[in-house]
């Protein structure tokens, strides 16, 4: 056959790379989806600093980031897994999890630190 040697090897070779195939064949979608959920968190993060640097005044973006956070945990957001990522806030409550991985959104704790400079504990 004129295309054998584009397949990654002759068959006389048992070197087990059926099995490394079927395991790439798993896990490059999973860390296709964990590159792209960092790169969304990464322009969250990118977005605040903007957003600041425009303003001028990193604080008022971070007590609005607060108060946002406060309403929407009085008040739950309605959204769908499909149309989290339109939110200003992670829309799912929850604490730090493994689920938190894959979120398209940054804690709003890692927010305010990022754009204060100190943790939101100490925000007045």
């Amino acid at each position: 056959m004129i295309f054998g040697g584009y397949g990654g090897g002759d068959r006389d070779r048992r070197d087990g790379g059926g099995i490394a195939a079927l395991f790439m064949l798993f896990l490059a979608p999973f860390a296709a989806t964990l590159i792209q959920l960092a790169v969304s968190r990464s322009r969250e993060y990118q977005a605040d600093a903007s957003g600041a640097h425009y303003t001028g005044n990193p604080y008022a973006l971070a007590s609005a980031l607060q108060k946002i956070d406060a309403n929407a945990r009085r008040l739950p957001l309605q959204a769908s897994p499909s149309t989290a990522h339109l939110f200003i806030i992670q829309p799912f409550l929850g604490g730090m999890s493994f689920g938190n991985l894959f979120s398209t959104h940054p804690p709003i704790e890692k927010r305010i630190e990022r754009l204060t400079g100190r943790p939101p504990e100490f925000m007045q």
